[in-house]
């Protein structure tokens, strides 16, 4: 009598989530957060963190791991809020050499986080968590604060993201930027102030805590912002939004092997 012999279930292609990386050792821990987070809503997915520089593992070397434990699919996931060089180059070219290195293995490169109506969600829960709540919003002014960019596809979307949070009940919303573009923190603080705004808060459009961040902290800080609120990190609306970018990809090449 012979046995039964079921078909292989097969199973999600794997998430890596791909990260620029930092000396600074919080950037990492951040990011490991967010992946907890990410694991605990699909704890049927194997999601993976890779690093573009600083921190260990390279994207490369998760790579060839994953197709050494004979994984077939990839969706590689950008952890950026921004399309801008990274996006643009350095990963694609990253992936790029990997699969040729690799043929067994498909890697997908999903979009970047950014932008969504998630992102501003998460902006506001760390200005409430700062000590703002939803009665400040009329009376307070908001300084979107980003890394910055050389790229102005980048700076545009950073200029439309504050044009469209503003319609959402803030007094005001202005952008800046800690690096490549203007204005800084400090510049963007003051002018809310000259125009007669009570209360100004700071909100980095940030991920992780970093060099560039803390210059906003220090801009924030300099010019006399009321509130200061943290990057964005392990945010709820953070992980659910990695989830979905990996579901788009999904959805779009209609992925689902087994490994």
């Amino acid at each position: 009598m012979y046995a039964t012999v079921r078909p292989a279930r097969p199973v999600h292609p794997v998430l890596l989530v791909v990260a620029h990386g930092s000396r600074d050792p919080r950037h990492a821990a951040t990011v490991h957060a967010l992946v907890r987070e990410v694991r605990a809503r699909r704890p049927e997915l194997r999601v993976e963190t890779g690093f573009l520089d600083f921190n260990a593992p390279s994207v490369p070397r998760v790579l060839e791991s994953l197709e050494a434990d004979g994984v077939r699919e990839v969706v590689a996931l950008p952890l950026l809020l921004t399309r801008a060089f990274h996006a643009k180059a350095d990963i694609p070219a990253v992936l790029r050499e990997a699969g040729a290195r690799l043929p067994r293995l498909r890697i997908r490169q999903a979009e970047v986080l950014g932008p969504s109506p998630l992102l501003l969600d998460a902006l506001e829960r760390r200005l409430y968590e700062a000590g703002l709540t939803p009665a400040d919003k009329s009376s307070t002014g908001v300084v979107l604060a980003s890394a910055g960019s050389s790229d102005p596809e980048a700076i545009a979307v950073i200029a439309e993201i504050a044009r469209e949070w503003r319609h959402t009940g803030w007094c005001a919303v202005r952008p800046a930027f800690a690096s490549a573009s203007l204005p800084r923190t400090e510049d963007a603080v003051a002018e809310l102030r000259a125009l007669g705004v009570r209360q100004v808060a700071v909100a980095p459009y940030v991920l992780a805590p970093g060099f560039l961040p803390d210059r906003i902290a220090r801009g924030a800080e300099t010019a006399g912002a009321d509130v200061l609120a943290q990057a964005l990190g392990p945010a709820p609306e953070v992980a659910r939004l990695v989830v979905q970018r990996y579901t788009e990809v999904r959805r779009v090449h209609r992925l689902a092997v087994s490994a």
